[in-house]
């Protein structure tokens, strides 16, 4: 099976000026762990997740004052639609991250995640009668 059977192509695309506190309300509200940092002055493209959110404000940094792009991955590696489920694990693995970019053509096609490389992998739970 390959990233592109998996991807998602639903993918939230955010500024780097965003607060914290807007970004982590727009992937609640999309129901996604990560977004694509839209920065033309740093260079392009670079990621947020959950877990940058969370770490800042573990720190006790306040979401309402920090800015999306001081917590933005900017060394992204980015999976092609056409990589492997194994190929896309094996990278995330070996970087220690749980989401890839997918670029199609040099522009964000959709996102791979963990989860939906397990949701492939790991036929539906079937119903067992009570």
């Amino acid at each position: 099976m390959l990233v592109r059977d998996a991807m998602s192509t639903v993918v939230l695309t955010i500024g780097p000026t965003h607060t914290l506190r807007q970004a982590a309300a727009l992937m609640s509200a999309r129901k996604v762990g990560a977004a694509i940092v839209h920065d033309p002055d740093a260079g392009g493209i670079g990621i947020l997740t959950e877990r940058d959110i969370l770490n800042s404000v573990g720190l006790g940094q306040d979401p309402d004052a920090e800015r999306a792009h001081a917590h933005t991955t900017t060394d992204v590696v980015f999976a092609a639609p056409a990589w492997t489920l194994e190929e896309a694990a094996g990278a995330m693995a070996h970087g220690g991250f749980r989401h890839l970019i997918v670029l199609d053509r040099e522009e964000p096609a959709g996102i791979v995640s963990v989860r939906d490389i397990i949701r492939c992998w790991v036929p539906a739970r079937r119903q067992v009668p009570a």
